[in-house]
């Protein structure tokens, strides 16, 4: 230990700092291939005091600090830089205030996004962000990149769940901003600023956040299709009908395929898609408009419909044990879903790579998983070739490089082709003024 980590360690109670090399590299990395630099230490934070401390600390220093939540992160937005502090939330768990009334819970960045709508559904409320990694995914996290989920497509992404924060400035001074109310207009809109800034601008502490009535009647279906075309159309046809479905998810046959090797789902030697999509209330309509299905499924049961949307859940895993993975969320107007669809099958067979797509269907939001061997280091160029291809094909069609994940490390590469100069420029003067000593995740996003 250093006269440097030393001083950390004074400046926070027992226990909270982790200097061992082999235990801190444990904390380093996300979900990716990225590699890691190497901390000078962990913090593992139980309070918004050790928090503070840690950014008083780091800024009278100079020290680079990389927040981390769960580690589910699938951009390299946690990842460790050389010689910098992580500073962990995962120990922050305390769900503060859960008010049935205003319909609204005061939750720390380490609730696991699953038991906060656990807790929530105990006084008939959900709380309706549910990425696919909700089961082991932090608030923190979930904030830090805006994530999105399966429920998305009627409730929205995190943002439409925050009304307000508690964050912790690169100096350590506490900011409070939003509300409590469902509506607040008041000078500019700093929660929305800090919510998908990837821990570049703060560190959050504290979230207000919107509960929603869980709906006391969901039906569930699930549509298999010979053409990947053909489910991407369906689900075209859905939104046009004003169905408005609470879930709309698709997924290829290399994902089927990879779910069906790992826990035989009974996969159709024809089936090239799946379309799983869950209503509150009947589903019949949403039946009815997959008449390209060559097979449609309507649950009967809640745990029918749990096993339906049990399948969607299990793809990312499924993909992992195929090898490396390049995880991509390219978001686009829903009306171009069957075009970028079909173009990702163009780009995997092109370049001899295999992509493994599922995706948030109803509000245009794919995932392409570029598939590669465990062993090397990063992505092989073909890979990238075909990274690069979808991205701006996406953009072509008037989408976006991400529409959950963030940019963290792996999508910088593309980002000026999205944003353009004046952008640029202007997230470079919000990072000064949050900022100035560029300690806050540095590298990242912008």
């Amino acid at each position: 230990m250093n006269d440097l980590t030393s001083a950390l360690v004074s400046a926070l109670p027992d226990g909270r700092v982790i200097t061992d090399p082999d235990v801190a590299d444990s904390y380093a990395r996300d979900r990716t291939f990225v590699p890691p630099g190497r901390p000078l230490g962990v913090v593992l934070a139980r309070s918004r005091d050790d928090v503070v401390a840690t950014l008083r600390w780091a800024s009278e220093h100079r020290v680079p600090v990389v927040p981390r939540g769960a580690g589910t992160g699938l951009a390299g937005g946690a990842t460790a830089v050389d010689g910098c502090v992580v500073l962990s939330l995962a120990r922050m768990t305390a769900i503060r205030e859960l008010v049935p009334q205003d319909e609204i819970a005061v939750v720390e960045p380490g609730v696991i996004t699953a038991d906060l709508d656990r807790a929530a559904r105990e006084h008939g409320l959900m709380y309706a962000p549910d990425p696919s990694s909700y089961e082991i995914s932090t608030i923190g996290g979930n904030l830090a990149t805006n994530a999105g989920g399966l429920r998305c497509v009627k409730y929205g992404v995190t943002r439409d769940s925050v009304l307000g924060l508690e964050v912790v400035l690169a100096d350590g001074r506490v900011l409070t901003t939003g509300r409590r109310t469902m509506k607040g207009v008041t000078g500019y809109d700093l929660t929305g600023l800090f919510v998908g800034s990837e821990g570049t601008l703060g560190v959050i502490t504290a979230a207000t956040l919107r509960l929603r009535r869980a709906p006391r009647e969901v039906a569930t279906i699930a549509a298999e299709f010979t053409s990947l075309r053909d489910a991407a159309a369906a689900v075209s046809a859905i939104i046009a009908a004003g169905c408005q479905p609470s879930l709309l998810e698709l997924m290829d046959r290399t994902t089927l395929q990879a779910i069906d090797d790992w826990k035989n789902i009974g996969l159709e030697p024809s089936t090239r898609a799946m379309l799983i999509a869950q209503a509150e209330g009947s589903a019949e309509e949403m039946a009815a408009l997959c008449e390209t299905a060559s097979f449609v499924a309507t649950s009967s049961t809640p745990e029918e419909a749990a096993e339906l949307i049990g399948i969607r859940r299990l793809a990312y895993q499924a993909k992992e044990r195929l090898g490396q993975c390049l995880v991509e969320d390219v978001c686009v107007p829903r009306s171009a879903l069957p075009e970028m669809i079909t173009t990702i099958e163009e780009v995997a067979a092109r370049h001899g790579v295999m992509i493994a797509t599922v995706a948030h269907a109803g509000d245009g939001n794919l995932h392409p998983v570029f598939v590669f061997d465990r062993g090397l280091a990063e992505p092989p160029e073909e890979v990238w070739a075909a990274a690069d291809e979808v991205f701006r094909a996406a953009l072509d069609l008037g989408g976006t490089l991400t529409g959950e994940h963030g940019v963290g490390v792996l999508k910088k590469r593309w980002l000026d082709l999205e944003t353009g100069p004046v952008v640029a420029e202007l997230h470079r003067g919000i990072k000064q003024v949050f900022d100035p000593l560029n300690i806050l995740n540095p590298g990242k996003a912008i």
